[in-house]
């Protein structure tokens, strides 16, 4: 297939994330000829989703391709003419680092035994009490090569929730399952067998425990197509840039969503719900009366702070932890504001930007539901496949595991010509869009990266209990030293099509400050017990026990700007990976940045065409106007369907 690819096209797109994938769609509807390539056999890159067993499998591939060398001599250096030069691509992907898996859920699918894996408090007890091996010494069960290898659709659940979103009125499609592959040294910490509990009789508590039903490690590889496991947390603002775009090129219709049913406070210790809505501030039992009206007092002032300036211009260089204070909010309300609502940093946020975050928190409030946030049905891996499928529609060429070695550059004019891939074959384009992980240590030698820690959760419950067990939660843990960063919790029931029934999949995100477990293992530690645990007390019982844990490092590209890359032509353009934000404001923003500086005169993303407007050859209508497209842009008859298409939702 690779050797029959034209060699001519107006952007080649090398890498799938969520700009790149973006970028592709706007290029491709806008007429461009346009060939879209990854090395990796999945969507996404770094923004993908994978089933548990693909995780594994990718875990596993990232360590082997990290201990690959990279090659001395290169084929495609004689294809190179005198008046050119080359950029040569790194060989493999060093944006994951530090990966280490912990399993606490038995091994023995007909043993009921628990294994111990506690959290463990020093690097001692690590390398005391577990075994640290290479990801292959864990081996899967026999039948997992039929998860691994796959490329079936996903198993769904048939039967739909009534929280469900469509943002168009059209049916999900759903999108193949997706194989990973990535590199970094892989640290698993399996149980040794003189951990292992005794059986026990089970001694009866005369406390009300909810029964828990038991899961084990080969009941989630069996069940491994019932997970979506995202490589980065992200979730949807109801009134964001990326939910205006999805309408707005009716990208919607690939997708369903569901709403995030609460926003969680941690505080003392204990986790509480947050009141969003007047009927929530309200309702709630967290607060007295006067918090109450102080409360719905503040919020009414964040909506339109803008005509308030005297409330505020003196502060404008405090920290917005400062100014609440001067708002005379009890430390309660304070600690929501800030963490939950605001979702800002404690000791570096200022007054603007603190209540910029209020105020754009409370307008995406009631869209979609009582919270300003939605997620994608089988984890954000969806969305990037999303603009794919809109690319390829409009003629966008695809190609997965297929290596570009190098950008061609014309030396006397500067400008890169062409890429050659892995089957020596030159490619020609106008414009090129690079991936940041795909530059070579040489191009990116003046670059600093930031980190993100990342850790990934399956538990048995949800870490607060409701009448409901189908909620979808955010939670903000406050850093315990100061100056330090929040951890952003996220936890997703089995109806956002993440995770197997009577389980719960729990992100963790935060900026890095050292290894992804040395920066998450203590809020892992407050809110979950181990599986096997044998020694807990009531309030231990009563937290949610962690089953199966992933940490890892994730380079933060989002802040690196152009200027800093060596040696790049004025027509490649890079895009970032995932940021640490909640939102994908910061892909949306750089996607149409970059393709109104390719094309500056053409609209970045426009409503699709309707098929009864669309004009063939040889129909018996009037020719058009010389120099004109035979594909017609549909026009909106009325103000009403503009507005049904802005949001479909809203009747």
């Amino acid at each position: 297939m690779a050797d029959n690819l034209p060699t001519e096209f107006d952007v080649v797109i090398i890498g799938t994330g969520l700009p790149e994938s973006i970028l592709a769609a706007a290029c491709s509807r806008s007429g461009q000829r346009v060939l879209h390539v990854d090395s990796r056999s999945y969507y996404g890159g770094n923004w993908a989703s994978f089933s548990f067993s693909g995780l594994l499998s990718w875990l596993k591939e990232y360590q082997q391709n990290s201990d690959t060398e990279e090659e001395t001599a290169a084929a495609w250096q004689d294809l190179i003419h005198e008046t050119e030069e080359a950029i040569a691509f790194c060989k493999k992907d060093e944006t994951i680092q530090h990966t280490e898996v912990f399993c606490y859920a038995s091994q023995n699918a007909e043993d009921s035994v628990h294994e111990i894996g506690a959290l463990h408090k020093n690097a001692s007890s690590v390398a005391s009490n577990t075994l640290t091996e290479p990801l292959c010494s864990a081996e899967l069960p026999e039948e997992r090569h039929s998860y691994i290898t796959s490329n079936e659709m996903p198993a769904k659940h048939t039967s739909k929730s009534d929280s469900r979103i469509s943002l168009e009125e059209t049916d999900l499609e759903v999108s193949p399952e997706k194989e990973k592959d990535c590199g970094d040294k892989t640290c698993i910490h399996p149980v040794s067998d003189g951990d292992k509990v005794e059986n026990k009789p089970t001694v009866e508590d005369n406390t009300s425990q909810p029964k828990r039903n038991v899961i084990t490690y080969p009941q989630m590889v069996k069940e491994s197509r019932r997970f979506n496991i995202d490589l980065i947390s992200k979730l949807l603002y109801s009134q964001g840039s990326l939910i205006d775009l999805l309408i707005k090129s009716n990208v919607s219709r690939y997708a369903e969503f569901k709403n995030v049913t609460r926003i969680l406070a941690f505080r003392e210790g204990k986790v509480e719900q947050v009141p969003c809505s007047r009927a929530d501030v309200f309702n709630s039992k967290e607060l007295t009366m006067v918090e109450k009206r102080m409360l719905m007092k503040f919020l009414t002032f964040c909506l339109d702070y803008e005509q308030h300036p005297d409330e505020y211009q003196d502060f404008q260089q405090c920290l917005f932890s400062e100014y609440l204070k001067t708002k005379k909010l009890t430390p309660n309300l304070q600690h929501f504001v800030l963490h939950s609502i605001a979702m800002t940093s404690e000791s570096s946020c200022t007054t603007l930007d603190g209540l910029k975050a209020t105020k754009n928190f409370l307008q995406c409030l009631g869209r979609f539901g009582n919270t300003p946030f939605l997620f994608p049905l089988y984890g954000q891996g969806e969305i990037p496949q999303c603009f794919c499928r809109m690319c390829a529609v409009f003629g966008g060429i695809y190609c997965l595991r297929h290596k570009i070695q190098c950008l061609v550059v014309d030396k006397e004019s500067g400008r890169c010509k062409a890429v050659i891939d892995h089957f020596s074959q030159r490619i020609n384009a106008d414009y090129f869009i690079v991936e940041d992980s795909y530059l070579s240590k040489e191009t990116c030698s003046n670059v600093q990266y930031k980190q993100i820690s990342r850790a990934v959760l399956i538990t048995d419950q949800s870490i607060l209990k409701a009448d409901s067990d189908q909620q979808v939660s955010i939670l903000i843990v406050p850093p315990v030293e100061p100056g330090a960063c929040s951890v952003r919790v996220t936890e997703l029931c089995s109806s956002t099509m993440t995770c197997m029934k009577d389980t719960y999949l729990v992100h963790l995100t935060c900026e890095s400050s050292k290894t992804a477990r040395e920066d998450l293992e203590s809020v892992v530690k407050k809110l979950f017990t181990p599986f096997a645990e044998t020694e807990v007390d009531k309030e231990e019982l009563r937290k949610p026990r962690l089953l199966w844990a992933l940490y890892f490092n994730m380079r933060d590209s989002s802040g690196v700007s152009r200027s800093s890359y060596c040696g790049l032509p004025c027509n490649v353009y890079v895009c970032s990976g995932p940021d640490s934000g909640l939102g994908s404001e910061h892909a949306v923003k750089l996607a149409e940045t970059v393709f109104q500086e390719i094309f500056p005169s053409e609209e970045f993303c426009p409503p699709p065409p309707n098929p009864e407007d669309i004009i063939f050859d040889g129909d018996d209508k009037q020719p058009d106007a010389p120099g004109t497209n035979n594909i017609t842009v549909a026009k909106l008859e009325s103000p009403e369907e503009s507005k049904s298409l802005q949001n479909p939702l809203q009747n």
